[in-house]
């Protein structure tokens, strides 16, 4: 029998791959992106409360009312953004269904769509999967800001969607109020949408602030806003997430969304309800993660890496040209082979594997997971 791929240049990912190789030389994990320690025990303890009273049957299709009354309120509250958690909010599957299913929604056949790189890998194989097609501009190097000329240069009458990421993974940047300006005017009087991939919003560091598009009306009226609980709560494995969108919008996500998971568990939704009632438990998330930041950033210091500013997400991408011309995936297995300790080389987010010498590792671990890392790694 043949089989004609759809996505015939996709391999295994490298997250995989490199969380392989950790597990097979039982190197330290900065790899992928999840947390080595628990997450709240309340949360644990709603979760179970839930399930013990029989919550255990269907949600419904667009989520616990309650839950997208929460995520309604908070957006309203950090960016006076006011959505109708009736037609504009849907739980997901995680922020990467939440990803998809934006993009599954709204692209045709030949439709095309800009994508900013360094991008998450989901990104690209989604657009090309619906038969779009990826116009791909490259955050300028080391600073990773965005050659916006470029990109009104690029934008046409077929442009689709932009997808955007802040802060952004795998640079931890973030967006700029210039750059908004830029992407409303590129945008204005088109049929241009976007994606706001906005899953480590309140993981922001040094004084900056996290720009939603929802925070700009001309943007949120042609925005699919994506998000995860997984970074917020430390359950990752938990896979929830949410969907923020204008109801013209939803209303076609919603009709791919049914098709896909239907719904999300239901005793997790009710968790997550409750525990949102208590505001601190994502206004004071940014200070938890600003500590394992510098904790990580002053270790590394004591190596011969070169750290790359790091405004948001929890990952610290570093420089090697001083340790080796290695290219970076290489570099990558080499370390944790002799050294012990796990990385994601940055080339792994561009198609063409542009490779600036950049390496990515996860500071959402224990403090002494981190210490045993850079001890590892001051070795180099």
């Amino acid at each position: 029998m043949h089989l004609k791929s759809k996505l015939p240049e996709v391999g295994t990912t490298i997250f995989t791959v490199m969380s392989q190789l950790a597990s097979e030389y039982k190197a330290i994990n900065l790899s992928q992106g999840f947390p080595d320690y628990e997450c709240s025990p309340q949360l644990v303890e709603l979760v179970n409360h839930y399930m013990k009273s029989g919550y255990n049957q269907y949600a419904p299709m667009a989520g616990l009312y309650s839950l997208r009354e929460r995520i309604a309120e908070k957006q309203e509250k950090l960016h006076q953004a006011k959505y109708n958690p009736d037609t504009e909010v849907t739980i997901t599957a995680g922020g990467t269904q939440a990803l998809f299913t934006s993009i599954a929604c709204v692209i045709q056949p030949g439709d095309e769509v800009i994508v900013f790189e360094p991008a998450y890998d989901s990104y690209i194989p989604s657009v090309t999967l619906f038969g779009g097609i990826v116009r791909s501009v490259e955050l300028i190097a080391p600073d990773y800001t965005i050659n916006w000329k470029q990109v009104r240069q690029m934008a046409n009458e077929k442009t689709r969607m932009i997808i955007i990421n802040t802060p952004n993974n795998p640079t931890a940047k973030t967006l700029t109020e210039e750059d908004m300006a830029e992407l409303i005017s590129i945008t204005r009087d088109s049929n241009i949408l976007i994606i706001s991939d906005e899953v480590y919003e309140h993981l922001v560091y040094d004084g900056k602030k996290h720009l939603s598009v929802s925070h700009y009306p001309e943007l949120m009226e042609r925005s699919f806003i994506t998000a995860s609980f997984g970074k917020l709560l430390h359950t990752t494995g938990w896979k929830v997430g949410y969907c923020l969108a204008p109801e013209w919008l939803m209303k076609e996500f919603r009709k791919v969304h049914q098709f896909e998971v239907f719904s999300v568990n239901s005793a997790v939704q009710y968790a997550i309800s409750d525990h949102l009632l208590d505001q601190r438990n994502y206004l004071e998330i940014s200070d938890f993660f600003q500590n394992k930041k510098d904790f990580f950033y002053n270790l590394m210091k004591e190596t011969r890496f070169d750290l790359l500013p790091c405004y948001g997400s929890y990952f610290q991408s570093v420089q090697y040209s001083r340790i080796s011309d290695e290219g970076d995936t290489d570099l990558a297995k080499r370390i944790i082979r002799e050294f012990g300790v796990a990385s994601i080389p940055v080339s792994a987010f561009y198609r063409k594997g542009t490779d600036h010498k950049v390496l990515r590792f996860c500071f959402a671990k224990k403090h002494e997971t981190l210490e045993k890392a850079v001890i590892k790694l001051a070795r180099i």
